[in-house]
């Protein structure tokens, strides 16, 4: 079982590194047919098992209620498209990451895999501790079966966001309106700081080709 499981996850791994060039073709036969590719404002890392239903939900229809775009996968995918592919290029065009930890994060290869994804691509990501903290983070134990070099890239991913100032919720006694309206708040915030930063690069990349 833990030999089928990691070949898998290689499998799967495989793919997603592949996932970037796959994405600039289906974008050039998507403009050569005149549609344009889908981007997104926020992507929504989380556990299925443990926030789908609550605060990834309450989370995604808050932003889309303020005319942003976040990506939910089982509310942002349509029927046919592939999941590793749309994820890859998701992350690739948001302006900001949400990373959503909670008690069963870490048994999924999906979640640690978006998580490397976003800090590689060195992404803004804002962590919601949900009944975790942040230390338990370098204590988790990855997804069963993931080869050494994954694990490698997980654990650095972890360690990372364990060190990243966000919230901390408590689901048993929390307040959930609050939760998501400060989240939200962070979200915006940071939005226009990525889309400020992007602007001046934009500008300088203007200014150079004139020169």
């Amino acid at each position: 079982m833990q030999r089928v499981l990691s070949t898998t996850t290689t499998a799967v791994a495989a793919v997603a590194a592949a996932a970037g060039t796959n994405i600039v073709r289906s974008s050039v036969s998507r403009e050569m047919s005149g549609i344009r590719p889908r981007t997104w404002d926020v992507f929504i890392n989380h556990r299925g098992v443990d926030t789908k239903r609550t605060i990834a939900s309450l989370l995604y229809d808050r932003l889309t209620q303020l005319n942003l775009r976040p990506f939910l996968d089982n509310r942002s995918m349509e029927p046919g498209e592939q999941l590793v592919q749309s994820i890859a290029s998701a992350i690739g065009s948001c302006k900001v990451g949400v990373a959503l930890f909670s008690p069963r994060y870490s048994e999924s290869y999906f979640c640690l895999q978006e998580l490397a994804l976003m800090v590689e691509a060195k992404k803004k990501v804002i962590p919601i501790f949900f009944d975790v903290k942040p230390s338990d983070l370098r204590a988790m134990a990855c997804a069963a079966g993931c080869p050494p070099k994954e694990m490698l890239r997980f654990r650095r991913a972890l360690e990372e966001a364990s060190y990243t100032v966000g919230l901390t919720f408590d689901s048993t006694s929390g307040n959930w309106s609050d939760l998501v309206k400060t989240a939200t708040d962070i979200i915006v915030k940071n939005m226009r700081v990525e889309e400020s930063k992007g602007a001046c690069t934009l500008r300088r990349t203007i200014l150079h080709s004139i020169d």
